[in-house]
């Protein structure tokens, strides 16, 4: 796969102070409040086709982490819909589909052989440590088992916080960007790496509003999914937008989109009319 068009070679993503975090989620739910109603619906629309994924049979555990990139794909068009002034939709949703389904599927594809990997490298750590504990026997046997299996746990979390980072802005740089989905997700690493405590801060906010959506009935996740979605757009914006042009709108010629992503002049954030 390459990249759409003829873009500039990848750059280095800019520098972002950790507090911009906040002004993302502001940002976010300044979008959201646009278009409230549509925004809901498209969220739960992709609540659906997850779920629906899930219980198909044979590969239905496999299904919903290949599509997630590509709905996310289609609400970060929204988004940036939003941002130019134009009418949110509910079939922005699958403009992923429409637009980059090959490249976006393949993201997808990374995101459930980078999952599994993770579970097998630490599963092979506990597992490993189980059966030596219950070779030595008795009290450090099992204190040697208890040790590994909290090992393995610890390495599954930071081998997927590393899967997280190749995922974060690789739904908007294929999608925004027309990159290719391996390059995508090593530039999106390479950013949160880069501004390693605005991630931090920003996944730490959406965790905890994650358990506060959750409280009326799960409801608050048709707000929160949106937002979210608004809130990467901000990030990315911010990130990688100053020195790498976004693909023109469907139906725009190159200057107009020149004129549209800011490309001489900066571009105004997600919360200006």
């Amino acid at each position: 796969m390459t990249r759409q068009g003829h873009l500039p070679p990848a750059p280095a993503p800019g520098d972002v102070a950790p507090g911009h975090a906040l002004q993302w989620l502001a940002d976010g739910w300044r979008l959201f409040m646009k278009a409230p109603v549509v925004w809901a619906i498209q969220a739960f629309i992709v609540f659906v086709i997850l779920a629906a994924l899930g219980v198909l049979p044979i590969l239905g555990w496999a299904a919903a982490p290949i599509a997630l990139p590509v709905l996310l794909a289609g609400m970060l068009s929204g988004a940036q819909a939003l941002d130019r002034g134009e009418t949110l939709r509910i079939d922005h949703l699958f403009d992923g589909i429409r637009r980059h389904a090959a490249n976006l599927l393949l993201v997808g594809t990374f995101h459930l052989l980078g999952a599994l990997l993770a579970a097998l490298v630490a599963a092979a750590i506990s597992g490993s440590a189980m059966l030596t504990g219950m070779v030595v026997g008795s009290v450090p046997g099992a204190g040697m088992a208890a040790g590994g299996v909290m090992f393995g746990a610890l390495v599954f979390t930071g081998l997927w916080v590393l899967l997280l980072m190749a995922l974060w802005f690789a739904p908007a740089l294929v999608m925004l960007h027309g990159v290719a989905p391996l390059e995508a997700m090593m530039l999106s690493a390479r950013a949160c790496f880069h501004n390693l405590l605005a991630f931090i801060v920003l996944a730490a906010l959406l965790y905890v509003l994650a358990w506060v959506a959750l409280i009326p009935a799960g409801l608050g996740m048709l707000a929160l999914l949106p937002v979210t979605a608004g809130a990467l757009y901000a990030a990315w914006r911010e990130t990688f937008a100053p020195q790498f042009p976004a693909l023109p709108a469907p139906g725009k010629s190159s200057a107009d989109a020149a004129g549209a992503s800011g490309t001489n002049t900066p571009a105004p954030g997600p919360d200006s009319d």
